[in-house]
């Protein structure tokens, strides 16, 4: 008989943090508060630079400011998954090794494009990543920011041939991607849910954490959530999946680094704006975001 696959390193609740920014560029300080915010929360990873973190507005020096931080802040508490993508490949091979020097447990690489790729040039792109780096890969599939789909087909594929792809982020917001994930990995790939909405399905269906920047907001009632769901008490489950709802799709529809950011604000954690050409939450918005906290 075949063994189970093993637990993967990374499970459950992987917060992303916000990227603050000062008149200087990235507020490292204020990065690092919100860091150990986070992990005393309880999170169980923490995953910076991701689009919460405002990656693609970042310079070389405010990236390898954030790794550096979040590395330093964590101090190897819960792992730390680092998002690493750009347009090119030699960059984003930069930024891979850039990040496993600085101490990181993870690297999350989404593939970026002008010009829509094929699958060869795909898997090229997260080949010559793996050969560059000594860390564990985890495919970020998110279409709708990327432009680049990748099938749960060629997912599997490059679990299966390049060393380093060992788990997948699946944000279509498609439960049947994700079982199909399983099904032609044989239960051997893990993947894990980034798309808020569909988290309590995503978690019946068996992923293996959760990606989310929802627990800047409410960080015990996403830890509760995903908890409930691993001890079998589905009614709870869908309690505090209900009870959240409404924030996960706020969120989500007002894009993450500005409703994320204003929520921080709200709450009394100093966020800072995001970057242009990213605007701040207009007022209508941030009433609204406050009346969704205030409900939590």
């Amino acid at each position: 008989m075949t063994a189970p696959p093993a637990a993967p390193a990374i499970q459950g609740v992987i917060a992303y943090p916000v990227t603050p920014f000062d008149d200087t560029g990235v507020a490292t300080a204020s990065l690092a508060a919100m860091i150990e915010r986070l992990v005393a929360a309880g999170a169980q990873a923490i995953a910076p630079l991701g689009s919460t973190g405002e990656l693609a507005y970042l310079s070389e020096a405010e990236f390898d400011a954030v790794i550096d931080t979040t590395v330093g802040a964590v101090d190897g508490a819960v792992p730390v998954l680092a998002g690493v993508s750009d347009l090119t490949t030699a960059n984003t091979v930069r930024r891979a090794r850039s990040a496993q020097r600085a101490g990181v447990d993870a690297v999350q690489v989404i593939p970026v494009s002008y010009w829509k790729l094929s699958e060869r040039e795909i898997t090229e792109h997260f080949r010559a990543v793996s050969d560059a780096v000594d860390v564990p890969i985890m495919a970020y599939n998110n279409p709708a920011t990327a432009g680049v789909d990748m099938s749960p087909a060629l997912l599997v594929s490059m679990f299966r041939e390049i060393e380093h792809v060992t788990m997948v982020k699946e944000s279509t917001g498609d439960l049947s991607r994700m079982l199909a994930l399983a099904d032609l990995s044989d239960g051997a790939l893990p993947f894990y849910n980034g798309s808020n909405p569909l988290v309590l399905d995503a978690l019946r269906a068996g992923a293996a954490g959760w990606c989310t920047a929802a627990p800047n907001l409410a960080a015990q009632r996403c830890l509760d959530l995903v908890a409930a769901v691993r001890a079998g008490e589905q009614d709870r489950a869908q309690r505090l999946y209900d009870s959240l709802k409404a924030l996960l799709e706020f969120i989500v529809a007002g894009g993450l680094a500005a409703t994320v950011k204003a929520g921080l604000e709200l709450l009394g954690v100093p966020a800072g704006a995001p970057r242009r050409p990213l605007l701040p939450l207009d007022e209508a918005g941030r009433a609204e975001l406050k009346a969704i906290l205030a409900d939590l």
